[in-house]
């Protein structure tokens, strides 16, 4: 649009009249224009200066890990789970309102030249400390909560409740009244099906798996039986235990898990364990009519549970390995035991799941070593039998 005052200076102009008003007027309007820029230019600098300024400390908070000040008041107990990150330690102690922020306690890990040796565990901790603070507590040993324990391989229940008793201080009965329904515990009904015509003993018997242990303080006997059968079930899923022997040996994963704590209570050397679930699966299903397992391991078990200590094999007496009342008798009766009679370990479970293949009927420990010998014939088992003799292996001996 054509501004008005331009027409008016054009009118002028025609009439003869100067044009340089306008030329004096525009300047004083250019003039005045100008000195409106720079106060609105002003204000306007003003306010992004004042924009930067806030926007820069927003974008310094934001990568400014949170955090508490000072060594923390209340206290309580944390409980760090294995093979956790340094990021799921962080997260476990923001959850416990211990350290403010994750990024913080990372971070106070990372400058400590041990912050990656954090161990699983319990710890006596505060809330709200530092994450500096926090990262010290847990690489000093006493702030540790130890109720760690190691169960080897092989134990019976009777033995595990006793040690776990001695580690948790938790009475030795409450272990023995907790394991009284396995399923309870976690154990699957499933596991307690057999396919020999045989009763499944519902027992807790080798499904407390043998490992190393770190218990939160805050676990009862139900508690703690249970952590030791979600390790069981954990292993024998990861091993394929439950598929494999029902499709490649055709018996039931109860029978198999008897087999392997057969096996690992007779086996003294890692090779010869395959063998053994061999010679206990030969036996019970290859022969017909199925024999008698003769395995002296079965006359101790019983004992134990009686409440008497086991004995070296040699030691037993032939009234003892073939107790009538004993339904563990695995010299006259024929077939698998009612249950397991121990807790195998992995290489024991694989060894159920693949047994070695041979014909084999008899075994016997033939040295020091506690290797065995092998044999398909009572004359072969014999012989064996002699050479165990002559290297002081077996205590009756003619």
């Amino acid at each position: 649009m054509i501004d008005e005052l331009d027409l008016a200076f054009d009118e002028h102009a025609e009439k003869g009249k100067p044009r340089h008003r306008r030329g004096a007027r525009g300047a004083k309007k250019s003039a005045g224009k100008s000195g409106i820029a720079f106060v609105m230019a002003f204000v306007l600098l003003a306010a992004l200066g004042g924009g930067v300024y806030f926007g820069y400390n927003k974008v310094k908070g934001f990568f400014t890990a949170a955090d508490y000040d000072g060594a923390g008041g209340e206290a309580i107990q944390v409980t760090i789970e294995k093979n956790a990150t340094l990021t799921d330690i962080g997260n476990t102690l923001v959850e416990s309102d211990v350290v403010k922020s994750t990024k913080a306690f990372v971070n106070a890990a990372d400058e400590n030249p041990k912050g990656k040796n954090i161990q699983s565990g319990t710890y006596n901790l505060k809330k709200q400390m530092s994450a500096e603070s926090a990262v010290t507590l847990l690489l000093d040993p006493k702030t540790r909560v130890t109720r760690g324990v190691t169960l080897r391989e092989g134990l019976t229940m009777m033995q595990t409740f006793d040690l776990l008793a001695k580690a948790t201080k938790i009475p030795y009965d409450d272990f023995v009244e907790a394991a009284k329904d396995p399923e309870e515990l976690g154990v699957p009904d499933f596991w307690f099906n057999r396919r020999d015509n045989k009763q499944a003993k519902k027992t807790v018997e080798g499904f407390l798996y043998p490992d190393t242990y770190e218990f939160d303080p805050k676990l009862d006997a139900k508690g703690v039986l249970e952590v030791m059968v979600a390790k069981f079930l954990d292993t024998t899923t990861e091993l394929g235990f439950v598929d494999t022997v029902q499709k490649n040996l055709s018996v039931s994963p109860f029978e198999a898990l008897i087999v392997a704590s057969l096996a690992q209570a007779e086996s003294g050397a890692d090779p010869d364990t395959p063998k053994i679930a061999r010679v206990a699966y030969n036996r019970t299903y290859k022969q017909k009519p199925a024999m008698p397992l003769q395995f002296d391991v079965t006359a101790n078990y019983w004992l134990q549970l009686k409440g008497s200590a086991a004995k070296h094999s040699g030691q037993l007496s032939a009234a003892e390995l073939n107790d009538p009342k004993n339904p563990y008798n695995s010299v006259s009766q024929a077939g698998l035991t009612p249950g397991p009679i121990d807790n195998p370990g992995r290489k024991a479970l694989e060894a159920a799941m693949k047994p070695a293949t041979g014909p084999w009927l008899f075994f016997v420990a033939v040295d020091k070593k506690g290797n065995s010998a092998f044999a398909v014939t009572d004359a072969q088992h014999e012989a064996n039998i002699d050479k165990a003799c002559a290297n002081g292996i077996k205590l009756q001996c003619d």
